[in-house]
């Protein structure tokens, strides 16, 4: 998502009659004390099918560009090979409903076949694959992708394409109007509902999907009079939440384990509680994106404006109050390599850390722009401080969960599970190589003595804490 400057004034002045967003520092808060993730909180964590705690980390990957025939040709096994030997294990892959039904009822098996080589690489290379199903400005009756033609009705109202500033076309009448045909329209929802059938039908046993991502950053109609926030919240409560549970039924009608995916409208991003309510599945996770519009527009990060606290406060309230686990679908700013762009990395992934299962940056591409990397697979400025130790997978009750990037140091404190499993940790790529130390009944297995994966076997019912340090001046 990427907001125009023209756009700013009218989303932080309707927050701001809201009330919702956090008032700006006075001055210069003091650097954060590096604060423990821990699970036991009201926020529960990922599992996996051995009730292991799962952490996700990684990146988009997409192919905007390329359609029908050519659709899905810019994604190649390249990015899921980078994408682990950098550390990560996750990616969360934008698929487009027009292009998997170009015309209604008549869906692409060359689609659904790229679809699946794809998963074939990042289940070679060890990567989770969470299915994103994709759109921009609605689809490409207003010139971008996600939902088709066919199932587009703006009853003649107005459409001004702005290149410009794209996600100010969200607020085009006949943008706004197909979101509410979408929402309402009974055959509408029956062929969204059918469309999502089909990839849980095709996709369930795959062992490298760990997710459907419902809808990416739905938006819907504002009524006159009616300020942003306030629109979107009544949009999550009274369109998103029962189309997020029609989904769910379809779903699991095909698919009774894979996890859900739920997001709210994007608006969260500065600090608008939702107004999502229950979703009536029990494998559901709740997945905002992390922006600011000031930032996407193409301004430095601002310290002292309180947006990442105001973010975390609102953000985690809903998933608490319904025991969803978090995982944040997209985060980046654009033009990362501004002067507190090195500070607003660290705050933003120690934030992530404190309350999220994982996240994903946006986006695992090579060159310039939003790009984690550049042509040669080398991090772009900033980018490497996404590349941290962490635990993908850990056989127990996490206790506490703390990296430290000043000492490039990682603690991992938990219960070992009563039945035996293993825990897995994944150090990225260091010149300077890295030192792993466990305290309690365990032994880690392996080397990684420069980046890799280790796996850490330990007494059940121990206590356990395992400590990585980078050597070097750190060490």
């Amino acid at each position: 998502m990427r907001m125009g400057r023209a756009l700013i004034a009218l989303v932080v002045a309707s927050i701001l009659a809201a009330g919702a967003l956090a008032p700006a520092a006075t001055a210069a808060p003091a650097p954060a004390p590096v604060s423990p993730v821990s699970y036991e909180r009201p926020i529960p964590p990922l599992t996996d099918s051995r009730g292991r705690t799962l952490t996700l980390r990684g990146w988009n990957v997409e192919d905007k560009a390329n359609r029908g025939e050519a659709a899905l040709s810019a994604i190649t096994e390249r990015h899921f090979r980078d994408l682990r030997a950098n550390g990560f294990n996750f990616a969360r892959l934008l698929v487009f409903w027009d292009d998997l039904e170009p015309r209604r009822g008549q869906y692409s098996a060359r689609y659904l076949g790229k679809i699946e080589r794809i998963l074939d690489w990042a289940r070679k290379h060890r990567i989770h694959v969470l299915i994103d199903a994709h759109q921009d400005v609605f689809g490409p009756a207003f010139g971008h992708r996600g939902i088709p033609e066919w199932a587009t009705r703006t009853d003649g109202l107005p459409f001004t394409p702005n290149p410009d500033d794209w996600f100010s076309e969200y607020f085009e009448p006949a943008v706004q109007r197909a979101f509410t045909h979408l929402y309402e329209d009974p055959d509408l929802r029956r062929a969204q509902a059918a469309m999502w059938q089909v990839l849980a039908e095709r996709f369930r046993d795959h062992p490298a999907v760990i997710g459907y991502d419902l809808i990416n950053e739905p938006m819907g109609e504002l009524r006159e009079g009616e300020d942003l926030a306030t629109a979107a919240r009544r949009i999550e409560a009274e369109h998103l939440t029962p189309m997020y549970n029609r989904l769910a039924r379809a779903v699991r009608a095909k698919d009774r384990s894979t996890w859900l995916f739920v997001e709210p409208t994007p608006i969260v991003g500065e600090g608008v509680p939702t107004g999502l309510g229950r979703i009536h599945d029990s494998r559901t996770v709740y997945a905002p994106h992390f922006y600011n519009t000031a930032m996407e527009a193409g301004a430095d990060y601002d310290p002292d404006a309180g947006w990442i606290e105001a973010y975390e406060a609102a953000v985690t309230a809903y998933p608490a109050r319904h025991r969803m686990p978090v995982v944040v679908g997209e985060w980046g700013p654009l033009n990362n390599s501004l002067p507190n762009m090195g500070r607003f990395h660290r705050e933003a992934v120690d934030s992530l850390n404190r309350y999220s299962s994982g996240w994903a940056g946006y986006v695992w591409c090579y060159g310039g722009g939003y790009c984690a990397v550049d042509e040669r697979g080398r991090f772009r400025t900033n980018k490497e401080q996404t590349a941290t130790p962490y635990a993908p997978a850990v056989a127990g009750t996490v206790r506490s969960d703390t990296y430290d990037a000043t000492t490039r140091s990682y603690r991992l404190a938990y219960r070992a599970a009563a039945r035996p499993g293993t825990t897995e940790l994944s150090l990225p790529p260091s010149s300077r190589g890295w030192r792993v130390s466990v305290a309690g009944p365990a032994r880690v297995l392996g080397r990684a003595p420069h980046g890799g994966r280790l796996t850490v076997l330990a007494w059940p019912g121990a206590e356990v804490v395992v400590t990585v340090r980078e050597t070097g001046p750190y060490g």
